[in-house]
């Protein structure tokens, strides 16, 4: 379905990212997956999976780094902007070094990837940028007001760009999933276990038990989801915030 194609996926080493690359490999794209750390990458590294050190929180290294994978594998016409940080942190507890380096991640972060892998895109007849948001990006998430700011800001940028280009070939869509199996919810647990002197269970239940049909959700749903926003029959799909929440309204 995708032979042919060449799909970057920002924090593409672990959880979500992980499995989206590995999606999108299995159907034949060639895939170059992008993170700060050299060893997640290397070790989700396979035939069509191609690791590449990118920190995009700099602009420097997100420019350079986008030229060298399309000038190994081509026009990028699948780009994932998944790289992200969730944190939660009461308002008046926020300071400016926290809010920047969260909307640098989040925001700029998805920006930079997307303006240069736009570059070579629109030299093509195709093509799909799925951007991973969250459910904290269409409602306010007790506890984060910063992540959700950030996460709502990213569905503009995605909303914007889908009217700029919506008589072109091009479609740019976002996944917001509620709480995934990822590094990302053993960190929380740890946190929220020092915080509050939970045991491991009960801290991994109050995030389980947000999610409506009570159990998390795997990276291989938000997956699917991203596979079929880069299928065949995708194209009137455009600045769409599409839930993989389990039930969540």
């Amino acid at each position: 379905m995708l032979r042919g194609k060449h799909a970057l996926v920002t924090g593409g080493g672990t959880g979500i990212g992980l499995a989206i690359a590995q999606s999108l490999a299995s159907h034949g794209a060639e895939v170059t997956i992008t993170g700060r750390r050299e060893g997640p990458l290397k070790a989700a590294e396979s035939l069509r999976i191609h690791p590449l050190v990118m920190d995009v929180c700099d602009e420097a290294s997100v420019v350079d780094g986008v030229a060298a994978a399309v000038a190994a594998r081509g026009p990028v016409q699948i780009c994932v902007p998944n790289a992200g940080i969730a944190e939660g942190r009461a308002i008046l507890k926020t300071d400016m070094d926290f809010w920047r380096r969260m909307m640098a991640t989040n925001l700029d972060g998805a920006f930079l990837t997307i303006r240069e892998c736009l570059k070579s895109m629109t030299t093509t007849d195709w093509g799909r940028v799925v951007a991973v948001s969250s459910v904290a990006g269409l409602k306010g998430l007790k506890g984060a007001p910063t992540y959700s700011a950030s996460k709502h800001a990213l569905i503009g940028l995605i909303r914007g760009l889908a009217a700029d280009y919506a008589a072109k070939p091009y479609t740019f869509n976002a996944l917001c999933p509620a709480y995934v199996d990822t590094e990302i919810i053993t960190r929380n647990t740890t946190s929220i276990m020092q915080r509050t002197g939970l045991p491991e269970e009960d801290a991994r239940k109050l995030m389980t038990d947000l999610n409506p049909h009570g159990r998390l959700i795997a990276p291989e749903e938000v997956a699917e989801a991203a596979l079929f926003l880069c299928g065949p029959h995708s194209g009137s799909v455009n600045g769409q915030a599409i839930q993989i929440a389990g039930g969540e309204v």
